[in-house]
């Protein structure tokens, strides 16, 4: 288990209503990641459609996890050799549209989907069903991966259950926008530190609307550094998973050995 794992977030701005265009983009980034050697290629929140699109279109475009857009990323991910989990709008069996992602191996191979469980105001509301008590932890390259998306996160119950469950990776896609930069800036770290363990925040940049996304993408370790950070522009940034960094970090915060669960029971009554 001591393989490190490279990780690549693709920050852009929002191609809304074009998945096409948006499976062309991938297949360059996926390309340029893979080149420079990463494992796990991580991109926004609702990334194959633009996030603010409005209910109509998200029910429009909302694909089955493996309609043809799982298709065509599975054959980029197989190509170039890269996992990759991207945002979609999701549609159900029982035709309900729900903001999800999905997790695509190297080979091909669907390893996990995920769908966002907490909404963000009037926006999610008005274009998602919220996802059901699911949270799976996924083996990518020895590692530990949980998944939450954007405001998932802000919830820090969401993050220390996936610690909990040993998730050693959360990638969390997102579409965070002003005046929410602290929550890229300061919340994100924190969620790392305080469950020792790394998270991967894939963001927009620039407008879709009237909305501004904040960037600020970055991935964290469990000391609380940034391995990787994007600013306001379009970019790929590229950091490594380093478990000896992780262990070390452990032994000096042992927040989970000094828990007092017993203390906490009353926190998940309404």
């Amino acid at each position: 288990r001591g393989n490190p794992m490279r990780i690549a977030l693709y920050q852009c701005p929002p191609l809304p209503l074009n998945i096409g265009g948006n499976l062309q983009r991938l297949e360059q980034q996926a390309h340029d990641a893979a080149a420079q050697g990463a494992d796990l290629l991580v991109c926004p929140e609702m990334f194959l459609t633009g996030y603010n699109i409005g209910a109509e279109a998200a029910r429009a475009l909302a694909q089955p996890n493996d309609g043809f857009a799982a298709g065509d990323i599975a054959a980029i991910a197989k190509a170039h050799g890269i996992a990759i989990l991207y945002g979609y709008p999701e549609l159900s069996a029982d035709e309900q549209v729900y903001n999800s992602i999905q997790l695509i191996d190297s080979h091909g191979q669907t390893l996990c989907n995920y769908r966002k469980t907490h909404l963000y105001g009037e926006l999610d509301k008005a274009m998602f069903r919220p996802g059901e008590d699911r949270f799976p932890i996924i083996e990518l390259n020895g590692w530990r991966l949980g998944f939450l998306i954007c405001y998932d996160v802000e919830f820090p119950e969401n993050t220390r259950r996936l610690a909990l469950a040993g998730a050693e990776l959360i990638l969390v896609p997102t579409a965070n926008m002003a005046p929410y930069d602290f929550v890229a800036d300061i919340t994100i770290r924190a969620r790392a530190y305080e469950n020792q363990c790394f998270v991967a925040y894939a963001n927009y940049c620039g407008s879709e609307g009237d909305i501004h996304y904040c960037g600020l993408s970055s991935l964290c370790a469990p000391d609380g550094s940034r391995l990787a950070l994007a600013a306001q522009d379009e970019s790929l940034i590229i950091g490594n998973l380093d478990r000896q960094l992780m262990e070390q970090s452990r032994s000096i915060n042992t927040y989970f050995n000094d828990r007092r669960p017993g203390f906490y029971a009353g926190l998940s009554e309404d």
